[in-house]
């Protein structure tokens, strides 16, 4: 993959995050694109799945790539945020007799409001959208700190985990880390699955 360049000379992660937002809805032409390649490496990388296992996507928001079309591949799984740092993710029903009731979650997004919840084992892999990454797997995200919560828990911290952006949001120049962000395992772009610098594949 070829090296996106750096940042410009951005302190706080607050103007980072509008550096990012402006320069990922500039790259929307590209999110068709992205899409094939997360359903190309999910196809490559986890399916077929085991009987008690699903993918971790995510309910788009503005300018944020739509992944829903993954249910046509296989049982997937939305985040139900609790509006206090608190996520767990429930099984997204694909048939029509099954389906749940998607009701606003405490972040206001549209989640499961039925189900039980998850355990780490249950999900193959979790897709999740950023702002940005760096190469050493740093993620930008909206300030929520609801997925590294999440992962701070060993057994989710070995979930494999991938954030989904356009190649112009990955950065050579490293993010800045607080204590909580912990790195993801790697990302999807149009140009397909990278990871950090430093890992190998599995």
């Amino acid at each position: 993959m070829r090296d996106e360049g750096l940042v410009p000379a951005i302190t706080t992660k607050q103007k980072l995050r509008r550096h990012f937002r402006q320069l990922r809805r500039e790259q929307s032409c590209l999110f068709p694109a992205i899409r094939a390649a997360v359903e190309a490496d999910m196809e490559a990388a986890h399916r077929p799945l085991s009987s008690d296992q699903m993918i971790g996507i995510y309910w788009p928001l503005a300018d944020e790539v739509d992944l829903r079309a993954l249910r046509q591949q296989g049982p997937v799984a939305l985040p139900v945020a609790d509006g206090q740092g608190g996520l767990v993710y429930r099984h997204w029903a694909v048939d029509s007799e099954n389906a749940q009731i998607l009701k606003p979650d405490g972040c206001g997004i549209p989640a499961p409001a039925e189900g039980r919840t998850l355990r780490p084992e249950q999900l193959a892999c979790l897709l999740v959208p950023a702002l940005a990454i760096d190469r050493q797997g740093v993620r930008l995200g909206y300030g929520g700190g609801y997925y590294d919560r999440l992962r701070q828990q060993t057994p989710w911290r070995a979930v494999r985990a991938l954030a989904v952006l356009p190649s112009a949001c990955i950065t050579a120049t490293p993010l800045p880390r607080d204590p909580w962000d912990i790195p993801f395992d790697g990302w999807i772009s149009e140009q397909g699955p990278g990871r950090p610098q430093g890992t190998t594949a599995s």
